[in-house]
């Protein structure tokens, strides 16, 4: 099946929905394509269960208004569904899609609004792939969807605001944390005061989520990271030990009994599709570290093709929709061949200054390589430790497609979504090269795995042409 718009937006969070709906309030054609079943991306995900009693929070509001507004926009919404490739066509951009039940199609649109936002990263330590351990947005997606705790009790750890975000919505849904470390000292907090003074609402925020884990008896373990999980079949204990400046730990480690463990490293903004579309990336560890080039109001070096949100800089949600809607506006404008509405009055931009703050806070130091001792697994996929990796970078693997070659890591059934960015860390920190000098591999099609009958749709070895016999 085939399909034509005016404009496909990709990812329906909060950049991705506000592209979507300031194109068709234009009214422009406008087809939005999400993975997730409902509009709001990671941060305004929709509950998947209504649970009595359970109070809404600022998060859940927004997502909610996006969702109506949405509803009410005439935009076409195709939830579920996954894009595995895109092409430059004449007169706009192809879009292959896997939809619901496996069903390939695509879908050509005059331009093209990326919003994929970011992933995810936790740096391999031991003990980190016992069942009971979650990646923090993992974990944080989890309650939001569900209602529920990750479980009984639980510790968190991370950098910047998501791991104190985490521990209050634990306690909120009825779960008891045992401890949260954070390799964020005190200090690294305060120099960020005028920021928050700045931003009273988001200041207000924190100070609840912060007042809710003190009241419930928590410690906060400044500068900690968790250097083990223990378990088995699950998880049992988690260790934490005192960190530098630089996150590498520096002291013994105190253990925690925990059923699960809700842990991250910070966020790397999803540029894979915009690479696959021919933009090349750059590093900037003020933007999350790998991105590619986009303008203030989206444009890129290529035609037809923007980019918004966190896929082109982590600023947090609200940055997002404001850059989405700005977006929007100007694919809109490209397309009618007008000029886009002018800038608004500069002014400063005190959510965008707060959200370049929590990156910084949340950014992953080189000390956490230490934490990836010879045995621990990098690759879970294959199944390869640092050791392994190490021996093949000594052998002469100083890129992540050389070091595909010689171990196979990066090309199990997650592409390498989960490990090649902690081994590009430590090809650079084996070599003595600088951070953001390993770039990832070029992205290729499919993006992800394929099922066979999605791409051979109709197939019939009945329509095969059979020659006829040879004369003897």
């Amino acid at each position: 099946m085939s399909a034509e718009t005016d404009i496909a937006v990709l990812g329906a969070g909060p950049a991705g929905g506000a592209a979507a709906l300031a194109a068709a309030a234009g009214g422009a054609r406008v087809v939005l394509i999400d993975e997730q079943a409902h509009p709001g991306g990671q941060v305004w995900r929709k509950k998947d269960v209504d649970l009595p009693g359970l109070a809404e929070t600022p998060e859940t509001c927004a997502g909610a208004r996006l969702r109506g507004d949405l509803e009410a926009s005439g935009a076409t919404f195709l939830g579920g569904t996954r894009l595995w490739h895109i092409e430059r066509v004449e007169g706009g951009w192809r879009l292959h899609l896997l939809t619901r039940g496996d069903r390939a199609e695509t879908l050509t649109a005059r331009a093209a609004i990326l919003a994929p936002g970011a992933r995810e990263f936790v740096q391999p330590f031991a003990g980190w792939t016992t069942p009971g351990v979650y990646g923090l947005a993992g974990a944080t997606a989890l309650m939001k969807s569900q209602g529920c705790p990750p479980g009984r009790r639980s510790v968190v750890a991370g950098g910047g605001p998501l791991a104190l975000f985490a521990a209050a919505e634990i306690l909120r849904l009825g779960g008891e944390v045992a401890a949260v470390a954070t390799p964020n000292g005190r200090g690294d907090w305060l120099r960020c005061a005028p920021i928050l003074a700045a931003n009273p609402a988001l200041a207000r925020r924190g100070a609840e989520l912060i007042a809710r884990i003190r009241r419930a008896g928590v410690p906060i373990l400044w500068r900690h990271v968790v250097t083990r999980a223990e378990g088995d079949r699950a998880l049992i204990r988690v260790h934490a030990a005192p960190c530098g400046a630089e996150w590498a730990p520096t002291g013994a480690a105190r253990a925690f009994d925990a059923d699960a463990l809700c842990v991250g490293h910070g966020l790397i903004p999803n540029v894979d599709v915009a690479v696959l579309a021919g933009l090349p990336r750059v590093y900037d560890a003020d933007r999350g570290g790998w991105v590619v080039e986009a303008g203030p109001d989206g444009r890129t070096a290529l035609e037809g093709l923007f980019l918004c949100g966190d896929g082109a800089a982590l600023r947090g949600a609200e940055t997002a929709a404001r850059a989405g809607a700005g977006t929007g506006q100007a694919a809109l404008a490209d397309l009618r061949g007008t000029p886009a509405p002018p800038p608004a009055p500069r002014r400063p931009d005190l959510r965008a200054r707060f959200g370049r703050a929590m990156t910084a806070l949340a950014r992953p130091r080189p000390g956490l390589l230490r934490l990836t001792r010879p045995n621990t697994v990098v690759c879970r996929c294959e199944s390869l430790t640092r050791a392994t990796l190490d021996a093949a970078i000594d052998a002469g693997a100083a890129g992540l497609d050389a070091l595909k070659s010689a171990t196979r890591c990066g090309m199990g059934p997650c592409g390498g979504r989960y490990c090649l960015t902690a081994a590009a860390r430590l090809i650079e920190d084996r070599t003595g090269a600088a951070e953001g000098t390993v770039p990832p591999p070029v992205p290729r099609p499919p993006l992800f795995p394929l099922p066979v009958a999605a791409v051979a749709a109709g197939f019939d070895y009945d329509d095969l042409p059979i020659p006829a016999p040879a004369p003897l």
